[in-house]
Parts: structure tokens; C-alpha cells; sequence
């Protein structure tokens, strides 16, 4: 018997052999052994480019189906076997391996398919807001203007209504005049705003920025904050508008993402005269320009944007709320999402904190997150996400507290490079302290330093935060971001733990097999919501339809291997307690 002849008579003994499944003691040693692999090595599998992975298995099978060859053309088998029963058995059992191994790559192939399958229809089904569209709004006129609801360091926000909305105009203040106000009433304004009524009257935000040297002119306005109008709707501009070239920042032309449920939607940008809104003159006097406050510093033009109005930020809930654990982990889970699809894009946030979180109440109790204030965000066309750095004159980004190891230590020179693809899910990380109900270890005048921590020297979190949240914070504020999952992984860790887990028990030679029955059925189930059936529009589903709009298996696995190696790492430490 040849060497290639015995080598194709394992290999389909291999074959026939794992489809009767008569090796499943077989298979769980190979499933322990992907464990771990992926236990030693899950930074290395999260940070190696997608584009390599089948190059690596090409490189797999060919390297074994080319063995036999070179077996034969150095003699070795002439030399060592001789044709003996027992050493054709050790090619048999070779060639059983190359079974084995070629099933294993069979069934990934394969299962990289179906999940290109699932992702391509979710890709159709496009997100709608719940607010109506309008045709009008192109200038500040169109809108009655209300109370301040925020105030940042280069914008204020103000409740909005369209003129039109009104069924009883009376009740409306005039469009661009204050509402009179007597000092209770300027003491309880911000408290009236977050009610329910006033949400129903005023149902839009708008937000004036603050322009201090961009002109007066819109096409300079627009060039200058360009950054604003990234999470813009394709009409929110008027078309001539759009004809302007926009330069965004370091001189990259910046895009817009499309719509996201965790992302905020700019309806209506445009330009108009600074007019002199409720509480201007006490609270921002000096940006006011020279018309309204002769000591003003602003310019006569400036930018707005009309958006949804969300009654709070997340930090103001969580100032008065504690979520429950299923609500604290799909409230991190909504950032994870939200992060992911800005990622994907090619655009980096880099000023999360729970101030430029919004939030609301939907009917199924659970708030729903979306992500705002894209002032200091990074766009950039080819969607790397690395930002040359040859200054310290280059912005790395807006809040110090929560800038990523990486970043906070970047030193600018000839050639350097700063990665933003993990910064915001650092960023993450570390709001998620404040969701589970404990001060972000980042702020205050004894917080962390990110330049300087020390992993070990994170606060715990509570006890009573599930697990696997607790696992993702602690893998999200690793210091090296090789290391650190992506938001997509991270994300897919939170899904699976919410809605897989017994796609996740017993992991063995199925493992795989039951992970793309679970996923089959979360895709018939959400297809079916989706059909009006009940919880069709709820967080979960948005949560659920956005985890299989980004499907990727590598992904998933990379995502498995981490709670498979948390979980062996929790029960390892119940066991060295109770020898102890």
C-alpha cells in the first residue's frame, strides 16, 4: 500500500467515521483542545485581520495534502515502513486526522456561510425612527422654541416644536420669544422639561453651537463643524447646501453613518443668526455676539441642528436610578452596538461619557441609549481609524478622564500613528462602572489615571453584576488594546449570554452544529417580531436585530472562546476556595 494510498483510505475512514459520530470521544478532545487554544491565545485571535483567516486554512489543507508527497519523494516511507501492517496503520491514523481536521474546516466553511446568509437579509431591514419625518424645517423660524434643556462647553440644547404641530397655537409661545419665567418658575425650568408634557409639546431638540472663529459665512460655518453633521440625516441639509465641499478635520472628508437605534439622527442642520434664547445672557454671555451683549465674543452666524428630544442624559438617570441586572447589561450592551456600527464606518466617537449618552423609556421598560455629541469624533474615508499624530497641536480627542491607554500615552514624532479602533470601547468599559452602580474608577481627584493604571488596580464591581458583564468590563479596560476585545466581540459576548446559553453549554464536537441552530433560530424569531408579531419595535429586538445584522463567525468564536475561558477561570477560583 502506497503512502498517498493509504492516506486517502483515512481520510475517508476520518469522514465516514464523524458523520456516524461515532467519535465523540474524539471530538470533545478536540473541542477541549480549541478551548485551549483559544484560552492561551484570545487576544491573538481577536486582533488577526479577518482577510488572513482563510489563507490560514488553504494553508492547513494544503500543507497536509501535500505530506504525503513529500513522505514519498524522500524516500522516508520505503525507509521506515516497508509496507509492514503496523506502519500502514500509522499512515491510516494519519490520514483519520486529516479527516478530522478537514470535517472541522468543512463545518466552519459552511458555518461562515449561513452566517453571511443571516447577515445579508438583516443588512435589508433597515432602521426607521419612531419620530415622523417632515419636509420642512430648513430655518430656525419653522420652529417655537422652549426651555434650555443642556448646556456643554460648545453648544446649548433647547426644547423644539415644529410651528405647524400645534392644534391650538395659543398655547404655544411665539415662535424665537422667551417664555416669561418668574424665579420659582426659572428654578423648576430644567424639572418641567424632563415631564412627559413637555416632551409631548416638545417633541424636537435643537442644538446651537457656539461659534467663535468660523465667520459668519455658512459655507465657513459648515466647513468648521463639519464633525456635527457626521450622525446627519441624507436630507437634513438643503441641497445647495450639499454642494459644499466639507473639509472635516485634519483634512479628511467626513461621512455620515447611516441610522443606528444607538445612535443619535440629526434631522435638520442649517445655519441662522445667534438669536437670544431663554436664560442666554446669564448662562453663556460670552459667546452671545456683539449685537446681543456688547462684551460678546461670538460671531453673528452659527450652526443648528434639530434632533429628537430625550428627557434624559445617562448620567442623569443614573443619578436618581439603579438598573436592574438584565437592564444593566443591555444598557452596556446598547453602547457596545451603538460603538460597533460607528466603528464599522469608519468613525471613532472619542468623547464618550454618560453626559453625551441620551436616553429614553420605551413601552417595554427597558431605556434605550443612543449615542450624541459627535464634536470631537474622528471620520475618516478609509474606515483605518489611525490618526497621524505628528504634534501634540493634533487633537487626540475631548474627555482626558476617559481617553484609552492608548491614546493618553501616545507621544507624537515623525511617523506616529494613533489607533482609535478600541478607544471607544475602553471608553465603554469604564461608563459601565456607573451603570452597574459604582463611580467610574476614572474620575474624582483619586480616580485611575488611564496613561498610568494598573489592570489589578480596577475596583471590583458589585457582586451582584452578572458574570459574564463583569468579564466583558474587565476585558474592555485591558491596557493593551491588542489584547482588548473589539466592541463587535465584546457585543456578541453580552448577546450570547443574554439569549445563547445553551448554545454555550457542553461545548463538544456539536458545539459549532448548536451554535448555528441557535443562531437559525434567534434569525426566525426576530423575523417573526418583525412581522408584527409581539416585541417586534423593543430594545431586545433592536438589540437582537442588530447581532445578526453584523454576523461574522470568526467573531462569534472569538466571543465563545472568552466566556468559555471566564467561565473555567470563575470555576477554577470556587474550587481553590474550597480546598482551601
Amino acid at each position: 500500500m502506497s503512502v498517498k494510498h493509504a492516506l486517502s483510505r483515512g481520510l475517508e475512514l476520518g469522514r465516514s467515521v464523524l458523520q456516524g459520530g461515532l467519535l465523540k470521544a474524539g471530538g470533545r478532545v478536540a473541542a477541549k483542545l480549541r478551548a485551549e487554544r483559544l484560552r492561551a491565545e484570545p487576544a491573538l485571535r481577536t486582533a488577526q485581520p479577518r482577510a488572513l483567516l482563510p489563507a490560514r486554512y488553504r494553508y492547513y489543507r494544503t500543507s497536509l495534502r501535500g505530506l504525503a508527497a513529500q513522505l514519498q519523494s524522500a524516500g522516508l516511507f520505503r525507509r521506515f515502513v516497508g509496507g509492514a501492517p503496523r506502519n500502514r496503520a500509522v499512515f491510516l491514523a494519519f490520514g483519520l486526522g486529516l479527516g478530522l481536521v478537514e470535517q472541522r474546516l468543512d463545518e466552519e466553511r459552511l458555518g461562515a456561510k449561513a452566517c453571511q446568509e443571516i447577515q445579508a437579509v438583516f443588512q435589508k431591514k433597515k432602521f426607521h425612527s419612531s419620530l415622523k419625518p417632515f419636509t420642512f424645517g430648513y430655518k430656525l423660524e419653522d420652529y417655537v422654541i422652549g426651555n434650555q434643556i443642556g448646556k456643554g462647553s460648545n453648544a446649548a440644547v433647547y426644547e423644539a416644536a415644529p410651528q405647524f404641530a400645534s392644534s391650538k397655537e395659543s398655547e404655544r409661545p411665539s415662535p424665537l420669544v422667551p417664555v416669561e419665567e418668574d424665579k420659582d418658575e426659572h428654578e423648576s425650568r430644567r424639572v418641567r422639561s424632563l415631564t412627559c408634557c413637555s416632551l409631548r409639546n416638545f417633541p424636537l431638540a435643537i442644538k446651537m453651537l457656539w461659534n467663535f472663529g468660523a465667520g459668519s459665512s455658512s459655507e465657513a460655518i459648515l466647513r468648521s463643524m463639519s464633525q456635527e453633521l457626521v450622525p446627519a440625516d441624507p436630507v437634513a441639509l438643503k441641497q445647495e447646501k450639499e454642494q459644499i465641499t466639507l473639509d472635516g478635520s485634519f483634512g479628511v472628508l467626513p461621512k455620515r453613518v447611516s441610522a443606528h437605534p444607538n445612535v443619535i439622527r440629526v434631522y435638520r442642520a442649517f445655519t441662522a443668526d445667534v438669536p437670544l434664547l431663554p436664560g442666554a445672557r446669564e448662562e453663556y454671555p460670552d459667546v452671545l455676539p456683539a449685537r446681543l451683549n456688547p462684551d460678546g465674543l461670538g460671531n453673528n452666524r452659527t450652526l443648528f441642528l434639530v434632533m429628537k428630544n430625550y428627557p434624559y442624559t445617562l448620567r442623569q438617570y443614573l443619578q436618581t436610578c439603579t438598573p436592574a441586572r438584565r437592564q444593566a447589561c443591555l444598557m452596556v450592551l446598547q453602547l457596545l452596538e451603538g460603538v460597533d456600527h460607528l466603528c464599522r464606518q469608519g468613525v471613532a466617537h472619542r468623547d464618550l461619557k454618560s453626559d453625551n449618552v441620551l436616553l429614553e423609556f420605551h413601552s417595554d421598560g427597558c431605556p434605550r441609549l443612543v449615542i450624541a455629541d459627535f464634536g470631537c469624533c474622528l471620520s475618516q474615508s478609509d474606515s483605518s481609524l489611525q490618526l497621524p499624530f505628528s504634534s501634540m497641536w493634533v487633537s487626540r480627542g475631548g474627555n482626558a478622564s476617559l481617553m484609552a491607554p492608548e491614546v493618553a500615552t501616545a507621544i507624537p514624532g515623525h511617523g506616529a500613528v494613533i489607533d482609535y479602533s478600541k478607544a471607544d470601547a475602553w471608553a465603554v468599559g469604564a461608563i459601565a462602572y456607573e451603570i452597574l452602580g459604582q463611580q467610574n474608577p476614572f474620575y474624582g481627584a483619586v480616580g485611575l489615571q488611564s496613561a498610568k493604571y494598573q489592570e489589578q488596580q480596577l475596583p471590583a464591581l458589585p457582586s451582584g453584576a452578572p458574570a459574564d458583564v463583569q468579564l466583558v468590563v474587565q476585558l474592555l479596560l485591558r491596557t493593551d488594546p491588542s489584547k482588548r476585545p473589539s466592541a463587535r466581540v465584546a457585543a456578541n459576548m453580552l448577546h450570547l449570554s443574554l439569549w445563547g446559553q445553551k448554545a454555550l453549554a457542553n461545548q463538544d464536537s456539536a458545539g459549532l452544529r448548536k451554535l448555528l441552530d441557535w443562531l437559525l433560530c434567534q434569525s426566525a424569531v426576530v423575523l417573526l417580531r418583525g412581522c408584527g408579531g409581539p416585541g417586534g419595535t423593543g430594545v431586545e429586538a433592536e438589540l437582537q436585530r442588530s447581532f445578526l445584522c453584523n454576523l461574522d463567525l470568526e467573531d462569534l468564536l472569538t466571543a465563545v472562546g472568552f466566556l468559555l475561558y471566564g467561565r473555567q477561570q470563575r470555576q477554577a477560583c470556587i474550587l481553590s476556595a474550597e480546598i482551601h
